[in-house]
């Protein structure tokens, strides 16, 4: 399922986008949202279905290689240990993998060359090399095998390249999708007959959450901003980046409409996603201005939390 951090990192992409287009149409930026976090999921699907595409890769080529004048024994004996992976067999015939596949329009189809690649880099790796080599495989390799193939699938960064292209909105996906592929594969057991697929959300409140977050921290952008000055006129304005403002924004939005979510947890949360989405010194300073503005709020009643272990 996508993470509540997932959620966050779509909110405050789409909230930039809509701030630097100069939109007013708050409901299309909405949208917006939705499509892109709905597409999030659609990278989860496609990815199940490469290992799949790999797999009828490698074998079209062991049937061409049967076709040789002097073919080898090998080539007439070919080892089909990953064309015939059961755990491959379960995401290929999975009616809840394929009804998403065909509903969203997900295919590898016209991405040829980015399969066969894959298919050539894989057979350098070690943990295909070791597959393969196995005397008799049990499921507990099968299933092992298929995970090590989507973790490797996470610095391929050629792959990762070709993704990006097939949609803008996968950008920053292709590492969430991966771990829900991964996940999904450890959870899966020879006794099952379908693949377990995981949900979009966790909770039912997750979609709410993102919207909320995202209209909030839209509506009382200039407000939130008023905060942020502050704690940051001391500060040299062109060291402070847009991207650091609108963490920022964003996080007091959550720490003030949510009551639910511990101060902590929002604050390690855009810490973490100043990190990687703004300056190499964005995490030092967001950490430096909200634990003053958690510290001014609180006392001012505007940050109030319900529940034991919350504040």
């Amino acid at each position: 399922m996508l993470s509540r951090r997932l959620l966050r990192v779509k909110v405050a992409k789409n909230l930039y986008a809509h701030l630097k287009s100069g939109s007013d149409n708050l409901k299309a930026s909405e949208k917006n949202l939705i499509e892109s976090i709905d597409k999030a999921y659609d990278l989860y699907f496609q990815m199940m279905s490469l290992i799949v595409e790999v797999a009828r890769y490698a074998e079209s080529r062991q049937e061409i290689a049967k076709q040789k004048k002097l073919a080898t024994h090998e080539d007439l004996n070919p080892n089909r240990r990953f064309v015939d992976n059961p755990i491959i067999a379960l995401i290929s015939n999975s009616d809840s993998v394929n009804d998403i596949l065909a509903t969203r329009k997900l295919s590898w189809a016209n991405q040829y060359d980015a399969v066969k690649d894959v298919y050539n880099r894989m057979l350098e790796a070690e943990f295909y090399k070791n597959y393969m080599a196995l005397a008799t495989a049990t499921f507990a390799d099968d299933r092992r095998f298929a995970e090590e193939f989507f973790t490797w699938l996470e610095q391929d960064e050629a792959l990762a390249d070709v993704v990006n292209e097939m949609s803008l909105q996968w950008c920053d996906d292709y590492g969430f999708a991966l771990y829900m592929a991964v996940r999904t594969v450890q959870n899966t057991k020879q006794s099952h007959d379908e693949l377990r697929v995981l949900p979009k959300f966790k909770s039912d409140d997750d979609l709410a959450f993102a919207r909320t977050l995202f209209i909030k921290s839209l509506v009382n952008y200039e407000d939130n901003q008023e905060i942020v000055d502050r704690y940051t006129n001391n500060w040299d304005v062109e060291r402070v980046v847009f991207m650091d403002n609108l963490i920022l924004s964003i996080a007091i939005a959550e720490l003030t409409n949510f009551d639910s979510i511990p101060v902590k947890v929002t604050l390690d949360e855009w810490i973490d996603i100043a990190k990687y989405y703004s300056s190499p010194s964005s995490s030092t300073f967001v950490n430096g201005v909200l634990d003053k503005v958690v510290a001014d709020l609180t006392a001012e009643g505007k940050i109030s939390k319900s529940g034991r272990g919350l504040l």
